[in-house]
């Protein structure tokens, strides 16, 4: 199973950017699909989270008020905005695929990662 990240960049203090996650059927039928992030010297972070069934989403502090994780339907992609991005947003971002329902901010619990995007956000 691979997962395809893509959506990161170079973009001002303020400014949006829209992760995608793509990846096989199979990634995305059970569990949750979610978003993290780490920043060199620190731990992996949670950002956002997606129930397989799009049902059921979550955020990490840093993302909530200015995230909105989605997917249209069982078959699409996991779209990830961030709004009113801030220096402290720098980090690579990583989707991952196949974590758990009860615990949808645990990286431990997630099966498949895709191979990171690299945000950095300039003041």
């Amino acid at each position: 199973v691979q997962l395809q990240a893509s959506g990161g960049g170079l973009v001002q203090a303020g400014g949006s950017l829209r992760f995608s996650c793509a990846a096989s059927r199979r990634a995305f039928s059970s569990g949750t699909i979610g978003w993290f992030r780490q920043a060199p010297g620190k731990e992996r972070e949670f950002v956002a989270a997606i129930s397989w069934s799009g049902s059921s989403t979550y955020y990490g502090d840093s993302a909530k008020g200015r995230s909105l994780i989605s997917r249209n339907n069982s078959e699409s992609p996991v779209f990830l905005q961030m709004n009113n991005l801030k220096p402290e947003d720098t980090a690579v971002y990583y989707c991952a695929a196949g974590g758990s329902l009860r615990r949808p901010y645990d990286y431990r619990a997630y099966n498949y990662w895709g191979q990171g995007t690299q945000v950095t956000v300039s003041s």
